[in-house]
């Protein structure tokens, strides 16, 4: 069986795939399938030569931002791996990143009460009333919170995925999971 290297770009990102893959029974050791976690997007060469065609030949998947995707398809092609769309090629691309569409998805009174259940909607609450983000939109504030403080994207990750409905991710989260059968 080949083996099939996942890359994206946090931990966050590593946390959150893995635990969605969990919760649909993927066992990813069985199916030889690991989720690398790049520190960044521009790392991909890296890590392309590493895993990828000229290095140990695994099947790549991989996720990452909307921002980070045309770096991310260059980098593909540069390695061999083809061009064009980078779904076709096994990269989904969130929207604005991760967070955003774990939000969107759950819906804010759904984001808030993963952070209520965490004891820090009086923190969330004071980062609102902040001059810079009293205007913003809520999901933009959620977005601030999860980013704003060291590790809060780590810890909120799979907390979100987990808070998901059963059938219901991210659409890019849930092609991705659902490429490691294929």
């Amino acid at each position: 069986m080949q083996s099939t290297t996942v890359l994206v770009e946090g931990e966050s990102d590593r946390l959150a795939v893995e635990t969605l893959a969990g919760r649909l029974g993927h066992d990813l050791a069985a199916g030889s399938v690991s989720v690398v976690q790049m520190g960044g997007a521009t790392s991909i060469v890296h890590f392309l030569d590493r895993y990828g065609p000229n290095g140990a030949g695994h099947r790549l998947l991989g996720l990452c931002d909307s921002r980070e995707s045309r770096g991310i398809a260059r980098a593909l092609y540069r390695a061999g791996m083809g061009s064009g769309p980078l779904e076709e090629l096994g990269f989904q691309i969130c929207d604005a990143d991760l967070e955003d569409e774990l939000i969107r998805c759950l819906g804010v009174d759904a984001v808030l009460g993963v952070i209520a259940d965490q004891g820090e909607l009086a923190s969330f609450e004071r980062l609102q009333r902040q001059p810079s983000l009293r205007e913003r939109p809520v999901e933009a504030q959620l977005r601030r919170f999860f980013g704003g403080r060291s590790g809060n994207k780590i810890r909120y990750a799979p907390l979100l995925v987990s808070a998901l409905p059963a059938g219901k991710a991210p659409p890019p989260l849930a092609r991705l999971v659902a490429s490691f059968a294929m």
